[in-house]
């Protein structure tokens, strides 16, 4: 290897370090017995102030929902964790099974005809649609609604940079209307936005297929059980972050994006898909199907270049929605839509705070604070909560708030409150 790139050694490889960084010593503790250990390694991890532990209203992407204790204990069994690689089917049909279901339960979800199995996040499933659409369409070019999560964007953004696919960011709905033309090949939007707020959903539609474009939804899959479906809004993409359902924040990962499209996009399609046949002693079983395996392994002869997907997470997620089922679902989703309501009936009623966007919310609205989001966020801490996200780059003094059903009126109460304190 060090012959090939022409160097004689392999201190030479890394003669471009400063010295003082090649095999530095390391400032390690004596050893310690597990048990020890442990009891450190909690000792520190309780020094931590967590959502749960104190109330929390921080969502803008990442959100805290209950997640019953048999979602963990049905996805821990061994019938399901099998190979994790799904390609010999006769050794993975509990992957396979997992797969093809929470394709199902996606497609309900979404009003959508065909799901995957899962992607990477809900922010690559963005992206990996709006390289579908460039090829369903032929077009370079992506409008995309400056709604979306700055870091859905930045996401876009990058892995549409070493194409030949224009990204062109839009301000409003007539913006788009302006923009869009024979190149457009997809309009991206997010609805509940990252501001929380739904789109006129209906309206981007109607300007998306005037010019023969494909219309993309990045949805939150909560507000799908209490919402119309992003399938009712005619879009040919639905793409979304399964964090909610079943997944705990995590620090931010590993997650699990959705991704749905109308069938006649199928063979377009990332990822894989997973479908239901007999075998040759006419028992059902499942495959991998509908794709070449060029999809998931050759960079060069794959329509997509995502190769995996986060399948213990896929299967977490489908033990939720199973054991919510469809009424659960949506009992969850009035939650967070009523407790979100009843904060903004008293936030907006305080001395300096105001609400800087007018719309339908679903869990999450932003604020505008009379003093910077720092220093509210900090008054919270030394109160013992975690506040809202700190949106001023944005929205001037703006902070984005999120409520969902682990939020008890209490906490709320306790919350305003203290927002009343501060002026």
């Amino acid at each position: 290897m060090l012959e090939s790139i022409g160097i004689s050694s392999q201190s030479e490889l890394f003669s471009d370090l400063p010295s003082k960084h090649i095999n530095p010593t390391l400032n390690l503790p004596d050893s310690k017995s597990e048990f020890d250990l442990v009891a450190e390694i909690s000792m520190l991890a309780n020094s931590n102030e967590i959502p749960g532990k104190i109330p929390s209203f921080l969502g803008a992407g990442s959100y805290r929902h209950f997640i019953p204790s048999v979602v963990k204990q049905i996805s821990s069994r061994g019938e399901y964790m099998t190979s994790y690689t799904p390609y010999q089917p006769e050794v993975s049909q509990g992957t396979l099974q997992v797969g093809y279901e929470f394709q199902s339960m996606i497609c309900e979800l979404t009003g959508m005809e065909v799901a995957n199995s899962g992607m990477y996040d809900g922010a690559t499933a963005l992206a990996e649609a709006a390289l579908m659409a460039s090829r369903v369409t032929s077009r370079s070019e992506i409008i995309i609604l400056d709604t979306v999560s700055p870091r859905y964007y930045d996401v876009v953004k990058t892995f549409l940079k070493s194409s030949n696919i224009s990204l062109i960011q839009a301000n409003s709905i007539e913006h788009i209307k302006s923009l869009a033309s024979d190149k457009t090949a997809a309009v991206l939007v997010q609805s509940p936005n990252f501001y929380g707020y739904i789109e006129t959903l209906s309206v981007i539609e109607h300007i998306t297929h005037n010019v023969s474009a494909l219309f993309v939804i990045s949805s939150d899959p909560i507000s799908m059980a209490f919402f119309k479906s992003p399938g009712h809004y005619n879009a040919d993409i639905v793409v979304a972050e399964s964090q909610p359902l079943g997944i705990p924040p995590s620090f931010g990962g590993p997650y699990l994006g959705i991704f749905a499209c109308k069938k006649k996009y199928l063979r377009q399609m990332p990822g894989r898909i997973v479908g239901r046949t007999i075998d040759q002693d006419n028992n059902p079983g499942f495959v991998l199907t509908l794709q070449a395996r060029e999809q998931h392994i050759r960079r060069e002869s794959a329509t997509s270049n995502i190769c995996t997907s986060a399948a213990l997470i896929a299967l977490t997620s489908t033990v939720y929605l199973a054991c919510l089922g469809k009424q659960g679902l949506k009992y969850i989703s009035e939650l967070c839509y009523h407790k979100a309501h009843y904060a903004v009936s008293s936030i907006e009623k305080i001395p300096g705070y105001s609400l800087p966007i007018d719309g339908t919310f679903h869990k999450e609205f932003v604020i505008q604070c009379p003093k910077p989001p720092k220093e509210i966020n900090s008054i919270l801490r030394q109160n013992n909560i975690i506040g809202g996200y700190d949106i001023s780059d944005l929205v001037t003094n703006g902070m984005l708030l999120c409520f969902t059903e682990v939020n008890t009126k209490s906490e709320i109460d306790q919350l305003i409150t203290i927002l009343k304190s501060i002026q």
